[in-house]
């Protein structure tokens, strides 16, 4: 195996790597120091690679394409991305002409993503490759690759590589969105700081919620390294809102991973109270637990474990007050700018009907019983159900089926946001109290809905967030007697709906979904 390039400075120098002076001359550094910048970013481009491929060949993405190159332990994030976008854009061809030219035996099927990627920088980027055995390998092999493209080329009758290409959707441009974290800072300051050198507004309905132009990468700013601010959409941002937790409550994040809604959520309650964080996958749950070191929220415990385990009777969890359940989904909503049209996957759904898919359906049964099991909590006042998926199938028909039971334990929906213009399909009644955000709209495809528990003898009152927001900040502790009142009220109620609001939950299930 050809050793990867050293540094300069651990290279020999012999007469004829010097100029006159002894110093190499500037071009041979130059090139050296591309090319081992070149080797580095193809073996973290076959890294992420190989995680892209195998999550989407089981379906358990550790994350998306963009997440997993601007994950910390990648160095050149600039070129390894162009490097796994554009070997996943070039994937079918890669692998037709490296099969038809046996390039890819046994031998190299180990390292099968250095291989793709290598092969797409020497056969479409930049042409040679000096460093590394796969890149000897590639080269040597390089006029019969080349062959196997022009035929591959002239069988399908087409004239370039790019016609064989297909169409790919292409990303819209949209707004760049951040959060700050009021753990760490202020918005005034952050404004002022990037302000300086770019042009930024405040966005006019969420809180803490600023508006840069498209295009703007923050990725490696201090601000965003140290977790002050995030890199969150506007959309993603309004689902923490909508449950907006009231300082010193305990909270549930049901499905936590990646984090950015859990840390917003501590951030909404002033870092009193408690959130416990579930995640069942390991590796997402060591995302999250890197996500909460970052934003500096010291009122949150994660779970490596099933929401779906937790005994909502259990009183560990008597005062739990909201819960935010952001299940598992196609992520339908967002599959643009997570780039999913790269993936092998998405040629495969384009085949059938996506939103009627097994898949979907699969998951749409699991989000209901995930939402039943949130509305179970005895004494949960909130409860937001959320999605980045735009089929119905996830959206309104899992509220529609869940709204019986919502019912029956003291549950009605309330209307989140109420000054957007985009709510629910018209699939039921009370669906315009449902909220969706749309790629149309410059956001990714939401779905939001909250349930709020009727308080005794009156109406659910839901309150304009931002006064809300701004109200909750500056307020002081509820009084310890209110409090034991109320502790001692939900047990009460608790008693009398343990039991039957299992059975009924299972009635209801049964009969909606026709499970016997």
């Amino acid at each position: 195996m050809a050793p990867p390039p050293q540094h300069p400075k651990n290279r020999r120098r012999g007469p004829a790597a010097t100029g006159g002076n002894g110093r190499p001359p500037r071009r041979m550094a130059s090139r050296d120091a591309a090319e081992r910048a070149a080797y580095f970013a193809r073996r973290e481009a076959a890294a992420v690679l190989r995680r892209v491929l195998r999550g989407d060949a089981t379906r358990r993405a550790a994350g998306s394409i963009k997440s997993l190159v601007y994950s910390p332990t990648v160095r050149n994030k600039r070129a390894t991305f162009a490097l796994v976008c554009q070997t996943l854009k070039y994937l079918p061809i890669l692998k037709e002409v490296l099969g038809s030219s046996g390039v890819l035996n046994s031998k190299w099927k180990r390292q099968e993503e250095l291989v793709l990627v290598t092969a797409y920088d020497i056969l479409f980027g930049q042409g040679i490759a000096v460093s590394g055995s796969v890149e000897q390998l590639i080269m040597t092999h390089k006029d019969t690759l080349s062959s196997a493209l022009d035929r591959i080329c002239a069988k399908k009758k087409v004239r370039s590589v790019e016609d064989l290409l297909g169409n790919k959707t292409a990303v819209k441009p949209k707004p760049r969105f951040l959060r700050v974290n009021t753990l760490k800072t202020t918005t005034e300051s952050v404004v002022e700081e990037l302000s300086k050198i770019h042009m930024v507004t405040k966005d006019d309905m969420v809180p803490d919620m600023l508006v840069l132009p498209p295009g703007t990468d923050l990725h490696s700013h201090p601000l965003v390294a140290n977790g002050k601010v995030f890199l969150q959409g506007k959309a993603s941002c309004m689902v923490a809102v909508t449950l907006c937790p009231k300082p010193g409550w305990k909270v549930i994040d049901a499905c936590a991973a990646p984090g950015n809604k859990t840390v917003h959520l501590a951030a909404l309650m002033n870092g009193q109270g408690g959130i416990i964080a579930c995640e069942l996958n390991k590796e997402r749950a060591k995302t999250l637990q890197n996500t909460i070191r970052r934003s500096g929220a010291n009122n949150i415990q994660t779970v490596n474990g099933d929401f779906l385990d937790i005994d909502s009777n259990d009183p560990s969890y008597a005062e739990v007050r909201a819960i935010l359940l952001d299940p598992s989904c196609s992520g339908s909503g967002i599959s643009t700018e997570r780039l999913d049209y790269l993936l092998p996957s998405h040629s495969r759904d384009d085949q059938d009907d996506a939103s009627t898919s097994s898949r979907v359906l699969k998951l749409s049964a699991f989000q209901k019983i995930a939402l039943s099991h949130a509305l179970s909590f005895p004494s949960v006042e909130r409860v937001v159900y959320s999605t980045c998926s735009i089929h119905q199938a996830e959206n309104e028909d899992v509220v529609n089926a869940v709204l019986p039971l919502a019912t029956s334990l003291g549950f009605e929906l309330a209307t989140p946001f109420p000054q957007w213009h985009r709510r629910g399909l018209p699939v039921f009644e009370g669906s315009e109290h449902l909220l969706r955000t749309d790629p149309e709209d410059g956001l990714e495809g939401f779905f939001i809905s909250l349930f709020v528990r009727k308080a005794a003898g009156g109406d659910a009152e839901e309150p304009n967030e931002d006064a809300t927001l701004e109200a909750r900040r500056k307020e002081p502790n509820e009084d310890v007697a209110v409090v034991a009142q109320r502790k001692q009220a939900r047990r009460r109620r608790s008693r009398v709906r343990a039991f039957s609001s299992l059975r009924l939950s299972r009635m209801i299930l049964c009969s909606n979904w026709g499970f016997r």
